[in-house]
């Protein structure tokens, strides 16, 4: 837990005011372990009846590896549209830019008890579904046990072994589609259902939010 307190205490003496991120949870930590990071907090606030995704990315160094903060509590359609921007700043830096440097979503370890990371460096995000219809799609909806493999339905704990299934000459490649409704506990929690899939299909660079 040691992340988690620094991250608070530094954040409370920089702004000068008490701010809360709640972090999502899940029970497996894919990185245990980040150095040279800098953090980047999205708070979850309310005005009146519209939720906004506050950004504070004041103390994010372009050269480090950034830990994105963000409350579980936030929409897909209000977060996902930050994360955007916040790539594309350190995607297009030159001067100061690190080939090695990372991008981490921060997340809480229940079992372990221990502030974990999942990377996403390497993702692209897009608002709206694909055109393309050559690829295998994996649709993520709010609240549902299931998903949608192209026009299959069938249990998200049988994503790995149905993919595994299919039988291709050449390995197509894989889309993840996420409901903009969804929440960034749920987001996280599918993201981390499906990491292995990074390994057996090198990347899954291409994420739709739909």
């Amino acid at each position: 837990m040691k992340y988690l307190s620094l991250l608070l205490v530094v954040f409370l003496f920089s702004c000068g005011e008490k701010k809360d991120v709640l972090l999502p949870k899940a029970n497996v930590s894919i990185v245990k372990d980040v150095q040279d990071h800098s953090p980047i907090y999205i708070f979850f606030k309310t005005e009146g009846k519209d939720t906004i995704a506050e950004v504070n990315r004041k103390n994010s160094i372009i050269s480090t590896n950034w830990i994105f903060n963000i409350d579980k509590r936030l929409p897909l359609r209000l977060l996902i549209p930050e994360i955007m921007k916040l790539q594309e700043k350190k995607r297009a830096e030159k001067a100061h830019k690190n080939e090695k440097a990372e991008n981490y979503y921060s997340y809480a370890d229940s079992i372990g008890k221990n502030l974990a990371f999942l990377p996403f460096t390497k993702v692209y995000y897009k608002m709206g579904k694909p055109i393309r219809k050559d690829e295998i799609t994996i649709q993520f909806k709010k609240g549902s046990e299931n998903v949608w493999i192209d026009n299959t339905e069938i249990k998200k704990t049988e994503i790995l072994n149905h993919i595994h299934r299919m039988d291709y000459n050449i390995q197509p490649k894989i889309i993840l589609l996420f409901d903009k409704n969804m929440n960034y506990q749920e987001y996280i929690e599918n993201k981390i259902l499906v990491h292995e899939l990074n390994t057996s299909n090198n990347e899954l660079p291409n994420e739709f939010i739909f």
